[in-house]
């Protein structure tokens, strides 16, 4: 959740570091604030909303700071307020520090600092780790060594960004679940939770491994686990552009992300593709066909749009390769004891990289025997380093909270993972694979052409504006496409959505159907088109409204709906990389009508780094 941003160097920090929080906002955006080191100690500023209201209060002579920290919040421990929001400060009032993560032993903390005489101003947890950092530096121990003796008495989560005002243009950062990544320029030092707050600056990063304390300064760059020589061998650099997270003339990051599926889709695939073989090739998971061929069984873990992709490449998986494929919620994964064997191999999918549930049922599988793979967006991020190998899936920055590219490129991942494995184990042939090779070269282009109908998806979508609840059904393949749908409409327009499997329709969701009760069904020409014909029925004679995403030629799905929208014919085990973009259009143009802020939904963040 919550952005951090913090900056040492030559600049002017302010604007080094509101920059910075508007490019993070999309991870938290209740409050914010900011702390610089001034000539006289801390200039400290926070408000409740957002950076905008933030950046308006500039304080005097904050243009010549040239060191300070600066947060954009998602509410956890407290409501909302001036009070609750980052920086939180020391007894002194001259630490300061911004936190993302949660500290489990918060309350027995403040009982035992409310014990010693401590005062505390706000509601929330973070504020207990400055408290525990000021007794420490009361001690006369510096910075970096009070920031490392208060972090050992805190259980939980937390990226921190620490300054003070008796150690002038310095900084003290730390990682314990939370991401955290420093980075490298001439004479200066930016410490974020995200790239999307340093790329404009540099693209030479340090991503700070678990459990690791630095300090920055003018002077350089140290740490806990190395001398500072360790740390400039660690820089890598980041290979996506500001362009990436610039709007470029969209009225919304959502709205860019889905028209620039085609071109994620090629990234995900470039490369990978072999046709004369009929293959494909995934490097990055470091299998051979024997080991492929050894596999008993695999487990995918995730969670949100990321299981959703998993429930997809289950289907892939067991129609090509054959291999048993089970499908984990992290958060449930993580909390009871798995069964798994010498032949079970854990996937791990997740955007950021960071989810904290998927990044604690990775580690439970590891403790477990198990081998481990990740499908991750983030180069350089905690699941894509504790993982014994994997595939990015090339997506570039998502900024939007509801994720859309990301999922496309996961499904596509997945698809040549399936392709691969069915290869190496004989189930699917060379003709085969050939043949589905080749069309997944063809998915781009189609994809371009849904796009090409979003105009008249917007007209539809504003006939549901008055919509409370909403209805999705899909069957196979595409009923985990009518849960991802569902998913985007309560997400951004706060509708009350839910999917479900087409045929369990009658045992219960039926009962809701009436004229108020839109129902969106795919219902493309695959294995269960005639079964799903009959639900579109079943909905009608319950005075149901229903709008089909059909296949592109298909007339007599027509007759049966109150809308229709088309997507090219492909193969059926490709059909989700089509049909849920029109779904994802529709939730966009939904919450257009109905005036929803769509990159900035309410109650939630876009990298979910807390339980």
């Amino acid at each position: 959740m919550c952005g951090i941003v913090g900056y040492v160097g030559r600049r002017c920090a302010l604007d080094v570091l509101i920059t910075g929080l508007k490019r993070l906002e999309y991870r938290g955006y209740d409050s914010a604030g900011y702390a610089l080191q001034g000539e006289d100690g801390l200039l400290l500023t926070k408000c409740k909303g957002r950076v905008d209201e933030l950046s308006s209060e500039l304080p005097e002579g904050g243009e010549d700071v040239t060191s300070g920290i600066a947060h954009t919040r998602w509410a956890t421990h407290g409501e909302p307020s001036k009070a609750n929001a980052h920086p939180h400060v020391d007894q002194s009032g001259r630490i300061a520090l911004v936190h993302n993560g949660i500290i489990e032993n918060y309350k027995e903390l403040r009982r035992q600092l409310e014990g010693e005489g401590v005062e505390f101003y706000s509601d929330t947890d973070s504020e207990i780790v400055a408290k525990l950092i000021g007794l420490e530096a009361a001690k006369g121990k510096n910075l970096f060594n009070a920031v490392r003796d208060a972090l050992s008495k805190v259980m939980g989560a937390y990226g921190i960004a620490v300054i003070s005002a008796d150690e002038p243009d310095a900084m003290v950062a730390a990682r314990y679940g939370s991401p955290l990544v420093v980075g490298v320029g001439e004479s200066e030092y930016i410490v974020a939770s995200d790239v999307a707050a340093i790329v404009s600056h540099t693209r030479d990063v340090i991503y700070l491994d678990e459990g690791e304390v630095v300090e920055v300064s003018l002077h350089g760059i140290s740490s806990n686990n190395g001398r500072t020589a360790l740390l400039r061998d660690r820089v890598q650099r980041v290979d996506w552009d500001l362009a990436e997270i610039e709007k470029n003339g969209y009225d919304h990051f959502m709205l860019k992300e889905i028209f620039s599926q085609p071109e994620s889709l090629r990234n995900a695939f470039r490369g990978r593709i072999d046709i004369s073989r009929g293959t494909a090739h995934l490097g990055g998971l470091g299998l051979t066909e024997a080991d492929m061929r050894s596999i008993d069984r695999i487990i995918i873990t995730a969670c949100g749009t990321s299981w959703h992709a998993g429930l997809i490449g289950k289907y892939l998986i067991e129609s090509q390769s054959r291999i048993p494929v089970s499908v984990e919620y992290a958060s449930e994964f993580r909390y009871r004891d798995p069964v798994v064997g010498p032949g079970t191999v854990v996937f791990v999918i997740s955007q950021s990289g960071e989810t904290a549930d998927s990044l604690a049922a990775l580690r439970l599988a590891k403790d477990k025997g198990c081998r481990t793979f990740g499908i991750v967006n983030v180069v350089g991020s905690s699941i894509a380093r504790e993982t014994d190998a994997g595939v990015y899936i090339h997506a570039g920055p998502e900024i939007g909270v509801a994720s859309t590219k990301a999922f496309t490129s996961q499904v596509m991942v997945l698809t040549l993972i399936s392709l691969a494995f069915g290869r190496s184990r004989g189930v699917i042939d060379r003709e085969q694979g050939a043949r589905l090779a080749r069309e997944i070269l063809n998915i781009p282009e189609k994809v371009e052409r849904i796009l090409g109908t979003s105009d008249r998806i917007a007209k539809i979508a504003r006939e549901f504006t008055y919509a409370r609840n909403f209805l999705y059904l899909g069957r196979g393949m595409n009923f985990p496409v009518a849960l991802e749908g569902a998913l985007k409409l309560k997400e951004i327009s706060y509708i009350h959505a839910e999917g479900y499997p087409a045929a369990e329709m009658k045992h219960g969701p039926i009962a809701l159907i009436d004229e108020m009760m839109p129902v969106a069904v795919i219902a493309v020409r695959d294995a269960a088109y005639e079964k799903v014909l009959s639900n579109i029925s079943e909905v009608q004679a319950r005075q149901g409204r229903v709008l089909s995403i059909a296949t592109a030629g298909d007339e007599e799905i027509a007759a049966l709906s109150d809308w229709v929208i088309h997507v090219p014919q492909t193969t059926d085990v490709l059909l989700p990389l089509l049909t849920v973009v029109p779904l994802q259009l529709l939730s966009y143009h939904v919450a257009v009508a109905r005036g929803c802020d769509v990159d900035k939904p309410r109650n939630l963040a876009k990298s979910v780094t807390v339980e």
